[in-house]
């Protein structure tokens, strides 16, 4: 078996959105997998639609995300340039080897036939396609147009009859009717080569032997196939994979500012999370497990899993698997992260923000969220004595002021001011009361928190304020439970 070689062809059109990154990265996993290539080539030659400083997107999304290439623009290689628009030169040559062969033919159609032949189709709803005006026009004819300098483009052949089977690694085979198949251009009138033509002679030239793209690309693959037949050169295995959709009927799209890899890094998910929860977009791994590390996925991946179903992009996973892999963090590295966050809301210096820290990272699913939850600590928000009933707990506004009434004095006299000091004050305090914990704790909680929902209870969090804060909120509750119910 030759090497496995894949490549990633992007073109340069601004930010790497999902579905991109989605074909870099299965693309990257079947050369790593079979210990092959994985090679960079940018595909620029549409300069319409040309970004600025899109490369150095391409590039700086590709190494954030793991996904280092062996062969490209940046690092060269042995079949170099790997940006299109510097490989120019060659592609007119095999369209003319082709003509000699047969499987092409000189077009000199102006556009003003063009459009009517268009609009003759259109009104008699017919599927646009030339109508191979050119293609059997004599020498003599085709020597005196091109003597006269008739500006022409240079068509595919196409079969007329028969058909054309070609198969696919996710689809099967697929067969197509050759007498729907367009004489596709392959050299424009300037001399460029079509984004088809250009991708087949490359993928050639390169050695590519795995080829991953989406599946809108299904209906040109009998016309890739023909080329490769008509050259003489090996077919490379084909895997379209299924579109990323938004919902059933969207398709996830930047214009209608759908995340892009970037975006998604800027609301708080890392990027080990988003290329774990990419690959799981329309493939399956075999087990249960859906946690995956760049490395995992190398040993794990397997085409067969890929499906031939769209994949919903669905946030509720990708929040899941971002909070399983914070859980994997360490408490140093979790702190690292979640610090800027912290200090969006939380300013005090006199915190123990690794208790913090601590407290937050089970509870953690998003970076973006911690600000909200960390938003009491410099300051006791206003509340309602609602938050005091719950019904799990059987607390109401009645029991959570006596409970606090008991639990201020307590408190009051303790010294040892650690999580392991307040926890066994507080259950001593139970013990003696005779009551559930929740009796006691959930008052302690809402009273110095303000909040229904917090990072940690009542302990840690009477911990991370202090003691002379805590005494402090706790004493609020109590004035504000007692103004409630007289």
């Amino acid at each position: 078996m030759n090497k496995v070689r894949t490549r990633f062809a992007p073109s340069p059109t601004g930010y790497m959105h999902i579905g991109n990154l989605r074909t870099a990265l299965y693309t990257y996993l079947i050369a790593r997998k079979n210990g092959g290539d994985f090679i960079l080539r940018i595909e620029d030659t549409d300069q319409e639609r040309y970004v600025e400083g899109a490369v150095d997107i391409i590039y700086n999304t590709l190494k954030k995300a793991g996904l280092n290439w062996d062969e490209g623009p940046d690092i060269g290689g042995p079949v170099g340039p790997y940006v299109q628009s510097e490989r120019m030169g060659m592609f007119k040559q095999y369209a003319l080897e082709l003509i000699e062969k047969g499987h092409a033919y000189y077009c000199f159609c102006d556009k003003e036939r063009l459009e009517e032949l268009h609009s003759v189709q259109q009104a008699s709803h017919i599927p646009p396609m030339y109508d191979r005006h050119c293609r059997n026009l004599t020498q003599e004819e085709i020597q005196e147009k091109l003597d006269a300098k008739i500006p022409y483009v240079i068509r595919q052949k196409m079969p007329l009859e028969g058909s054309t089977t070609f198969h696919d690694e996710v689809y099967g085979d697929i067969t197509v009717e050759n007498s729907v198949l367009d004489d596709q251009i392959l050299i424009k009138t300037d001399g460029m080569p079509t984004y088809n033509f250009a991708n087949v002679v490359d993928d050639h030239l390169m050695g590519i032997s795995h080829i991953v793209r989406g599946n809108e690309y299904l209906s040109s693959a009998p016309k890739y196939n023909l080329l490769y037949k008509a050259f003489g050169w090996e077919v490379p295995t084909y895997i379209h994979c299924p579109p990323v959709m938004k919902d059933a009927t969207h398709k996830l799209s930047k214009r209608n500012g759908d995340a892009s890899f970037e975006d998604l890094l800027a609301k708080g998910y890392l990027t080990e999370t988003v290329v774990n929860f990419i690959a799981l977009l329309g493939w399956a791994p075999k087990g249960e497990e859906e946690i995956f590390t760049l490395d995992e996925l190398i040993s794990e991946f397997d085409i067969n899993g890929i499906s031939k179903s769209p994949a919903i992009f669905d946030d509720v996973k990708l929040k899941a698997i971002n909070g399983a892999y914070i859980r994997r963090l360490t408490l140093d590295e979790f702190l690292n992260y979640a610090t800027p966050y912290i200090r969006q809301t939380c300013k005090r210096e006199d915190i123990d923000i690794k208790l913090l820290a601590e407290v937050l990272q089970p509870r953690t699913e998003l970076f973006t969220d911690i600000p909200e939850q960390v938003d009491f600590i410099d300051e006791l928000p206003e509340y309602s004595t609602e938050l005091y009933l719950h019904k799990k707990m059987k607390t109401n506004e009645e029991n959570s002021l006596s409970s606090l009434k008991e639990v201020l004095p307590v408190l009051e006299a303790l010294e040892d001011w650690s999580v392991e000091g307040i926890h066994t004050t507080l259950f001593e305090l139970i013990a003696k009361l005779e009551v559930k914990n929740g009796l006691v704790l959930w008052p302690v909680r809402v009273a110095v928190s303000g909040k229904q929902f917090t990072p940690g209870g009542g302990i840690e969090l009477c911990r991370i304020l202090g003691k002379s804060e805590t005494i402090k909120r706790i004493k609020s509750g109590i004035d504000l439970l007692h103004s409630t119910l007289n």
